[in-house]
């Protein structure tokens, strides 16, 4: 009970502190639901320092997000918490540019404020748009950052198809591959003496892979003598703990086994040799970014709008996955550590087409920073 008043009394502080900062010094927002969704604003964040020398306010419902205590150069950080003390923020927000990579704005209880704001959304993923999202998830934004031309095209067919107003499209990229290209050894790995490392990066819902096949998903490439990192995705440990819990005991003392629940887990990304996932933007991340190939466990799609064919586009994760990789129905998982091996051999094979992929699919590759960044300031009073 104590620990809650404690958090909410710094939440509030938090948006008081936020409130005292002049109105003339509040230009360019950040909000982030959690720590990690930096390294998708980071990118923006940096271009606006190197070549705006604009500051940024940082605001974030993490408790423990680094930010917090050791704020870069050009920043300035807030805690609000996710309840009452967000919402009241949300609400009386008076800035001229709110980024945010949270969907869903006016849809629940994060409304707009009833101030002149432009509120821009920044994707924090490559996957398109109107199949794993809510039908009105981006209806009430002015601009979107869009990964690539897809976003552009399902954006313009929704607005079309309901009469909505036409947002600003920004051919923007995506900040989060730039720095996975960047930090990365893009193509085959060359790491001698050492087993295939798969990594398992799948996404969260009642038909995702570690939900609905849990220790099956994990057990082939251990039999077959593959290293595995297991990261699952933060909510499946919100949900199905249980289920994670299990693996995690079974291999406990498996020196080929490891659990990656590390918010970022760039480390795990960047180290691995091929990945199984299902529907999770983190496949696409992983194919574009270090031009490896992904193994797809065909579970049910993630559908959270029941209604995606009605603008008449196949989402960009179901047509692009035989280009990332192959597609394994879910009763042959038993035979996933020789299918891992086989496509490691032919990983050379593999790189041209991802890169050739990626090059159709991702705009700006390199140089989203930059590109957001210079959109950005044009939106400032």
């Amino acid at each position: 009970m104590f620990a809650a008043l404690r958090r909410v009394h710094r939440e509030w502080k938090g948006l008081q502190a936020f409130k005292r900062v002049p109105r003339e010094e509040r230009k360019i927002v950040f909000y982030s639901e959690g720590k990690g969704y930096w390294s998708h604003f980071e990118p923006v964040f940096s271009a606006l320092q190197a070549n705006h020398n604009v500051p940024v306010l940082y605001v974030t419902s993490a408790e423990d997000d680094p930010l917090l205590l050791a704020p870069p150069v050009g920043m300035h950080a807030f805690y609000i918490g996710e309840g009452s003390m967000r919402t009241l923020f949300f609400s009386t927000l008076d800035v001229d540019v709110l980024l945010m990579t949270m969907p869903d704005l006016q849809s629940f209880h994060i409304k707009r404020s009833p101030f002149s704001v432009h509120y821009a959304y920044l994707h924090h993923s490559i996957v398109s748009t109107h199949m794993i999202y809510r039908a009105e998830a981006f209806d009430h934004f002015d601009s979107i950052l869009c990964v690539g031309p897809h976003h552009a095209e399902e954006t313009r067919a929704r607005e079309q198809a309901l009469n909505l107003p036409a947002k600003k499209l920004v051919e923007h990229g995506y900040g989060r591959l730039d720095t996975i290209i960047k930090n990365g050894n893009p193509g085959p790995l060359t790491a001698e003496g050492l087993p295939i490392q798969v990594l398992i990066a799948p996404t969260w819902g009642q038909n995702g892979l570690i939900e609905t096949h849990g220790i099956d998903a994990v057990r082939p490439f251990i039999e077959s003598g593959l290293r595995v990192i297991l990261r699952p995705h933060p909510r499946t440990r919100k949900f199905a703990s249980a289920v994670l819990d299990e693996i995690a005991e079974q291999y406990r003392n498996e020196p080929l086994f490891r659990l990656d629940e590390d918010g970022d887990g760039n480390a795990s990304l960047l180290s691995s040799d091929i990945m199984l996932s299902d529907w999770s933007g983190a496949a696409l991340e992983f194919a574009f970014g270090l031009e490896r190939p992904v193994i797809f466990a065909d579970v049910p799609r993630k559908v959270l709008n029941p209604d995606y064919t009605q603008i008449g586009l196949e989402p960009l994760e179901v047509q692009i996955r035989e280009q990332l990789g192959v597609v394994v129905p879910t009763d042959r998982l038993n035979q996933l550590g020789g299918i891992a091996q086989a496509m490691v051999a032919d990983s050379e094979k593999w790189q041209a087409t991802l890169r050739a992929a990626r090059q159709r699919w991702i705009f700006n590759t390199g140089k989203s920073g930059d590109t957001a960044a210079a959109y950005l300031t044009t939106l400032l009073n």
